[in-house]
């Protein structure tokens, strides 16, 4: 049974029975059937189912957004602006697919020679819970641009919001088996990865489960993006703009109640200023408001799960043992849900616990750095390679983004992801691209066409 708990209240609110194996076939036998007539449609007939899409979740943003709040606690303002931004992401593609995929000449002996780029055929999006509605159309709305099908297996948390994401595509007429939502236990995943109708499949999660999802994958020669963990790094040196940078960095840390891989997880900040920004980012942190994900005026909802909160506890007692000062919250807030109030750790040293594992939560983590070279050092001190930020001047920051290990790096700014930027990271954060041209180029067979006779 799939089953979605409140995490604001403890309680059950949906329960699911998972897809039979008869399901699962008829889903994949569709998915393929779709793809012979889908790879023929054209860049303008694709993009109109999708901007088709794209126009019911804006007109029905008050019916998806409260899925992701009773499911996985987003605040519901937050919810509502992630269902907008999921629909920008199907209308990016559909405007600029066709540039994106354009042949490329190459010079050769041919009298002509070019790569053209063609779909693979049903393409599996492994999910997680954090950003139902994002994550689905970074996922799909790339790879069904390009000709490609694709099935949808979301995480069993929130079974609510992915029967909704596969009923947007029914309401709009899109064809069976264009996308189609997989409701499976995480178990049953690995015999869909293999199936044959399978080409590809990209996977967003723990660096654990990529590690499971690419074995598989790589043991039936099938292509994976992966986008995994992240602990990723935030410099600030003594020039920023302090202000701007702990106005930022709160929103950072915070967003999603913490909760992604994206957020500002190690705050670096160069010594002269380090007091100075703790000061700064202590106020704004103890201004937000904590409370029910339902209502406007809550900054930060629970943690999705209990499992989840007493991890994140757990990180929290265990780097405040080994040193750190605990300059906000710290404990668990008792009572009914999954609720931890923000935190702010400070003295946080290379090897104690919230430096070296990625919290997934509202737990800011300072780091005092001597120098611009030792902030480097510690921000590269880590196996995650998602993305960094850097606050000083613009050339200062984007001199010090060539030397940071990570796939995205924001100079003065949020790191955020955004459909026409390509996003992803390295080392145990994973690889390959989604979104931008380079997301679309993911799931597509480059195929070079030599054209004779040979030049005289």
């Amino acid at each position: 049974m799939l089953t979605a708990i409140d995490p604001a209240t403890a309680k059950v609110v949906r329960e699911v029975t998972p897809d039979s194996d008869a399901d699962v076939e008829a889903k994949l036998a569709a998915a393929r059937k779709a793809y012979e007539s889908w790879r023929e449609k054209t860049f303008e007939e694709r993009g109109k189912l999708l901007k088709a899409v794209a126009a019911h979740m804006r007109a029905h943003v008050d019916e998806l957004a409260p899925l992701m709040t009773e499911e996985m606690g987003k605040p519901i303002k937050e919810a509502r602006a992630e269902v907008e931004k999921a629909a920008w992401c199907a209308e990016h593609y559909a405007d600029f697919a066709e540039a994106y995929l354009a042949p490329i000449t190459l010079g050769s002996d041919a009298t002509n020679s070019y790569v053209q780029h063609l779909p693979l055929g049903t393409v599996l999006g492994i999910l997680p819970w954090n950003a139902p509605f994002w994550l689905a159309f970074r996922f799909c709305a790339p790879a069904l641009m390009a000709g490609n099908t694709c099935l949808m297996k979301h995480d069993p948390h929130v079974p609510g919001c992915s029967a909704a994401i596969a009923k947007v595509f029914k309401e709009v007429g899109a064809p069976d088996g264009v996308f189609d939502s997989l409701l499976l236990e995480t178990p049953a995943v690995e015999k869909v990865i293999r199936d044959k109708r399978i080409q590809a499949v990209s996977f967003t999660g723990s660096t654990r489960g990529g590690s499971a999802v690419a074995s598989i994958a790589a043991s039936e020669i099938k292509p994976a993006v992966l986008e995994l963990g992240g602990s990723d790094p935030s410099i600030v040196l003594a020039d920023a703009d302090l202000d701007k940078a702990a106005d930022i960095l709160k929103i950072s840390r915070i967003i999603n109640a913490g909760q992604s891989c994206i957020a500002a997880k190690r705050i670096i900040v160069e010594a002269p200023v380090y007091d100075e920004f703790i000061g700064k980012l202590k106020d704004r942190l103890a201004a937000l408001k904590v409370g029910d994900p339902a209502k406007e005026e809550t900054d930060i909802g629970p943690i999705a799960r209990k499992d989840l909160l007493d991890e994140l506890a757990r990180q929290v007692k265990t780097t405040i043992d080994e040193g750190a000062t605990c300059v906000l919250g710290g404990e668990p807030i008792q009572g009914d849900g999954y609720f931890y109030p923000v935190t702010l750790l400070t003295d946080v040293k290379p090897g104690m616990c919230a430096f070296v594992e990625e919290t997934f939560g509202p737990v800011a983590v300072v780091i005092r750095a001597d120098d611009e070279e030792h902030a480097l050092q510690m921000a590269n001190d880590t196996e995650y390679g998602l993305a960094a930020s850097v606050w000083s001047t613009a050339k200062r920051g984007e001199a010090l983004a060539k030397r940071i290990e990570a796939g995205q790096v924001a100079v003065n700014g949020i790191v955020k992801t955004d459909p026409r930027l390509p996003s992803g990271g390295i080392k145990r954060s994973g690889y390959g691209r989604e979104l931008g041209p380079h997301g679309i180029h993911a799931f597509v067979n480059a195929q070079q066409v030599w054209v004779g006779p040979v030049k005289s």
